[in-house]
């Protein structure tokens, strides 16, 4: 009987975790997310950043991109749409967020 006892008193003693134990299993998972913030989520920033920019910066006149891949020149601008004219005889209205871009001007 005494030698059931000093085994349970032994699986007893083993199973306790230090603090510093605790904290070094947590080192993975932190460097993870430090990662995964600086790969994705702060370009991603970035670039909403930039693209709002160009959004407040539109005037009449902009040769643009839109984000479905139409090429047009902004000839009337509301304050959620962009009127652009696609071709001689057409024009279109947009919502302004789907203008992607500024066409350089050796683009053609």
């Amino acid at each position: 009987m005494n030698g059931l006892a000093s085994i349970a008193w032994a699986q007893g003693t083993t199973g306790g975790g230090s603090p510093s134990g605790t904290l070094l299993s947590l080192v993975p998972f932190v460097l993870i997310f430090v990662v995964f913030y600086f790969l994705l989520v702060l370009p991603q920033q970035r670039r909403q950043k930039k693209l709002k920019s160009l959004l407040d910066t539109l005037k009449k006149g902009d040769k643009v991109v839109t984000s479905s891949g139409l090429w047009g020149t902004i000839t009337n601008m509301g304050k959620e749409t962009v009127t652009l004219q696609v071709s001689d005889n057409t024009k279109i209205r947009i919502q302004r967020d789907h203008i992607a871009r500024l066409r350089g001007d050796e683009e053609e």
